[in-house]
């Protein structure tokens, strides 16, 4: 484990004391009032600095030309089809990106909005794929202070007046507001799910005020983790000898966003709800056919809090009711009529007409008293759509219904039940919190990287059929063939039968064999009766996944992300999947089931490959996709088209190795049987890539894995050892399942793998980036040991000595670590043995965020704990640290050794769960090496291994063109 003392010579925490008086604290120590000493802090008044983005080099430009020709034309083309392209950078945001983000309100899955550490509520993404990142001016606390005689009193927004065009005193809008706070003395904690705004006498000296956001995100409760909404609870301590009467003001424009606003026929409503809940409903209608939105605004009234709303008002001069004129109502009497509740639905908003709505809550506070005040938003748009596919129902409808008022329900919720999701929360975090073996900074980095779950523009769906039109998604418990026929190509989807474990593929008319069905059941069955080696898994950690509690979760997407939009990129989510794994696993259950139901469909449209200017198809069959799509996921999937990814020699392994990783730490055998096909017909796929018969794939001197800029030739060192892993993970899975000749044969495969990659690649002290004699086939690649990381985590049996895991990790963390600003930025990806970065393309030289995470995991796991937390805390010094970049809440894929970065809000390094689940190893995980599964595969000679059609469950599918040799040959 870590030693307390790593990093005992620098500073690595942020005691609050050091950001709030200890009397502040003290007075705020109860209900949760007062931040947690491990968060992440900032000072209000702090610089949000303007973020510098990436660039390609003049030779990086020159080489790329034909590719950049071929993107623009086709972002155009998308654009004139009223689509955005996956990948865009022509196209900059009008808002510029800066170092202003916070933690995120809501839950997962039902669209998302952030809001920045000053209070600014921006990156509205409730449309898929779309983000608004401009803030909403309008949505803003308030607060209105009066004292006992009159003789103070103060009025101001409870964010920096450091806005420009703010505080213009002839203005009717939101500038003739008091823009009074300085921030000085006012600080921004963080803590995912949770924040603490302290303002400790601001704008009264008297007057101490603590916000805390709270989001209803709870490991492994899969109800309360879907609901769109957020609490702010206030505690007013009144430090004074006078009484105070203290307002405070929730204002919300009817927006999702950008110039939604102004769009018109926005409608608002009042409403008194249940136990006290009152406030607005904002009815939103979206332009573009999109599903309409509603807002609920609301506090809770009490025996000493008293609500009132303002149903409408506008920004204009020309409003009935001013912004201005609602702001001087609440200076004279900081509340408005009670009559406001009986006014009923507002008149339609006019084109170019923006509508807001104000909730106000009021108490009176004793002198040296305290008060609590709870506030609440909430959005329900229970139906998503994408462009070119079908709607579906959002998660939490399967709760509150497809009505878009449950908005108030789920306001109302949220203010009745914050204090048990915050037991739950803190329940969760406190056991690592108190951890003191851990180093300060990674425990809150750790929880706020989860921020991407929620800002990552998820979209969780309740169920596999679309709410609406006919198109049938892919997936679905039947055995039937989806054929699409299109200009140039068809569609042919062999689909995995949930409850039936086969993959049947009919060429006719359906004519389901009710003999083929029983067959299938009762090899279903016998496989099952063979699989009593698996341990089952328990742990703190993660919950078990039994063959009896398969709830249906939904479907799952989250994006690679908001500036590459495709949903679930695959080879992406192989870093980021220890975080649902562990925090979600049905989840993460599902997301693997769709792409085990993806690997054995195949997409025969054209798609032109940018990169080469070639042609293909969409999607073969056997092959893992890239990404699940993005105007019309699980159906049209490989939205990117850069390279031809049925080319790629990483995303099978990496499709096997997650499988097997998830299948071992659950221990749910219902999941191993249902995705084993795929598994069989991934491995299969792979074997076109073993050219010389040698057991190892060689790489195709073109950028075909995930590092897409990077050529490759021969053997490689990141797609070779992934593969290694992936062969002993297949020999090991097919053991459990029974299957012993299939684990003979894929065992017999890695031996004989194994020894030519060391041979080849092995040159004493680390692994060669490629076989190849290129400039940079020496080069020291920090993700060479991926496959790796994979086998450790699984409890699998190291793929090489142990001299040689920690001779190649300590090589890469002398090298590509602290050659690099003394380890102060994380990882480089590519390192000359001379100690030069490798600059031969742009992802050489770049240090991405969620590899350095992996990398730290994979050292933790071959007992390297301070190189492990030495190389991850380049990526907090440069990300989240006072002295970093600014890259909080938004941590990019990746930066320059400048700093620059390059794809903000990225799913990768969601990879810092990769460390906390290699420091806490499911017991599954753990029983597995006294296991030894390895030596347990005994190798027959002569050697007769089943081909996949005969392994455990069987396959009844057409032959397909895209396999070397048939995989479906089974009458």
């Amino acid at each position: 484990m870590v030693s307390g003392s790593i990093f005992n010579s620098r500073k690595h925490s942020w005691p609050p004391e050091e950001y709030i008086s200890k009397a502040t604290l003290q007075l705020l120590a109860s209900d949760s009032a007062a931040p947690p000493q491990q968060a992440w802090r900032r000072r209000l008044n702090s610089h949000a600095n303007i973020l510098k983005e990436f660039s390609v080099t003049f030779a990086e430009a020159v080489k790329m030309a034909g590719l950049g020709i071929r993107l623009w034309s086709y972002v155009r083309e998308e654009a004139a089809h009223g689509r955005k392209a996956p990948i865009d950078p022509f196209t900059r945001e009008s808002c510029k990106p800066s170092a202003s983000q916070g933690v995120p309100l809501g839950g997962m899955g039902s669209g998302s909005i952030s809001r920045g550490f000053r209070g600014e509520f921006r990156q509205w993404q409730i449309i898929p794929g779309l983000c608004e990142a401009s803030p909403v001016m309008a949505n803003q606390f308030s607060i209105f202070i009066s004292r006992d005689g009159g003789n103070k009193t103060y009025a101001s927004v409870l964010a920096p007046g450091q806005h420009e065009g703010l505080g213009k005193s002839c203005d009717k809008g939101i500038s003739s507001w008091g823009w009074n706070l300085n921030g000085q003395h006012s600080t921004y904690h963080a803590l995912f799910p949770r924040s603490w705004t302290i303002y400790d006498g601001e704008p009264d000296p008297e007057l101490k005020v603590s916000c805390r956001q709270i989001s209803p995100f709870i490991p492994h409760n899969y109800q309360e983790s879907s609901l769109p909404t957020a609490v702010f609870v206030y505690t007013l301590v009144n430090t004074g000898n006078e009484r105070a009467k203290v307002s405070l003001l929730l204002t919300w424009a009817n927006s999702i966003g950008g110039i939604s606003h102004l769009s018109g026929d926005h409608v608002n409503e009042p409403f008194i709800g249940e136990d006290g809940v009152a406030g607005v409903l904002l009815h939103h209608k979206t332009a573009k056919d999109n599903p309409a939105v509603t807002f609920a605004i609301a506090a809770c009234e009490t025996q000493n809090v008293n609500v009132t709303v303002l149903p409408c008002f506008g920004l204009s001069d020309d409003s009935q009711i001013t912004a201005k004129d609602m702001w001087d109502r609440m200076v004279q009497d900081e509340q408005f009529d009670r009559e406001n509740f009986n006014a009923g639905s507002s008149t339609p908003s006019s084109p170019g007409e923006t509508l807001c709505a104000a909730v106000s809550a009021s108490a009176w506070v004793e002198p040296h008293g305290k008060c609590t005040v709870a506030f609440a938003v909430a959005w329900a748009s229970p139906k998503v759509k994408f462009l070119k596919g079908s709607s579906y129902n959002r998660r939490y409808t399967k709760y509150y219904g497809t009505f878009e008022g449950s908005a108030l329900d789920i306001v109302h919720d949220a203010l009745t039940k914050y204090k048990w999701w915050e037991e739950e929360i803190e329940n969760w975090q406190n056991p690592i919190l108190r951890d003191d073996k851990l180093p300060e900074w990674y425990k809150f980095t750790l929880f706020n990287e989860l921020y991407f779950l929620v800002a990552g523009g998820t979209i969780w769906i309740d169920s596999p059929s679309p709410a609406t039109g006919n198109k049938l998604p892919l997936g679905g418990n039947q055995c039937e063939t989806t054929k699409m026929e299109q200009a140039d190509g068809r569609v042919t989807v062999a689909r995995v039968n949930c409850t039936e474990a086969a993959v049947v593929e009919h060429s006719g008319i359906n004519s389901h064999d009710n003999s083929l069905e029983n067959r299938l059941q009762k090899e279903r069955t016998d496989m099952r009766s063979s699989c009593q080696d698996m341990p089952a898994a328990a742990s703190m950690d993660i919950k078990p996944v039994s063959d009896n509690d398969n709830e249906d979760v939904g479907r799952f997407l989250y994006l690679e992300g908001v500036e590459y939009v495709m949903w679930c990129t695959y080879d992406v989510h192989f870093y980021a999947s220890f975080a649902l794994l562990m925090l979600f696993p049905k989840i993460e259950l599902s997301i693997q089931r769709d792409l085990a139901k993806a690997v054995l469909s195949e997409d025969g449209r054209k798609v032109k490959f940018l990169a080469g200017g070639k042609c293909g198809i969409r999607k073969v069959m056997g092959c893992v996709p890239h990404d699940l799509g993005t105007h019309d996921p699980w159906n049209e999937m490989n939205a990117y088209n850069i390279h031809d990814t049925s080319k790629w020699k990483d995303l099978n392994p990496k499709f096997v190795l997650q499988v097997y990783r998830d299948f071992a730490a659950t221990g749910n055998m219902s999941f191993g049987v249902d995705v084993w096909p795929a598994v069989c017909a991934a491995m299969e796929y792979m074997e076109q890539f073993d050219k010389d018969g040698d057991g190892l794939i060689e790489n195709d001197r073109f950028p075909d894995q995930t590092y897409d800029t990077w050529t490759v030739h021969g053997i490689s060192a990141y797609c070779g050892c992934l593969w290694l892993a992936a062969l002993q993970a297949t020999a090991a899975m097919a053991f459990h399942l029974g299957d012993e000749a299939f684990a003979e044969k894929y065992k017999g495969k890695f031996l004989q793998a194994k020894s030519v990659f060391e041979e080849k690649l092995w040159n004493g002290s680390y692994f060669n980036y490629d076989s190849g004699s290129s400039s940079n086939s020496r080069s020291i690649q920090a993700d060479q040991l991926a496959g790796q990381w994979y086998t450790a985590s699984s409890g699998l049996s190291p793929l090489f000595d142990d001299s040689k895991i920690k001779s190649t990790l300590q090589k890469i963390y002398d090298f590509n670590v602290m050659k690099v600003r003394g380890g102060r930025l994380g990882a480089v990806n590519g390192m000359h043995p001379n100690g030069k970065v490798d600059e031969s393309c742009m992802q050489s030289r770049e240090i991405w965020t969620g590899v350095t995470y992996g990398l730290a995991a994979t050292m933790i796991l071959a007992g390297m704990e301070e190189q492990a937390f030495a190389t991850a805390e380049g990526i907090f010094t440069a990300g989240w640290s006072e002295q970093g970049y600014g890259y909080w809440f938004q941590t990019p894929e990746g930066w320059a050794t400048d700093g620059h970065y390059r794809s903000l809000l990225y799913m990768r390094p969601l990879a810092i769960w990769g460390m906390q689940w290699a420091l806490s190893l499911p017991k599954a995980i753990l029983e597995v090496p006294k296991i030894n599964l390895m030596d347990r595969i005994h190798i027959s000679t002569p050697h007769t291994a089943r081909s996949p059609c005969d392994v455990g469950v069987r396959k009844v599918a057409t032959k397909s063109r895209c396999f070397r040799k048939p995989v479906f040959d089974c009458s």
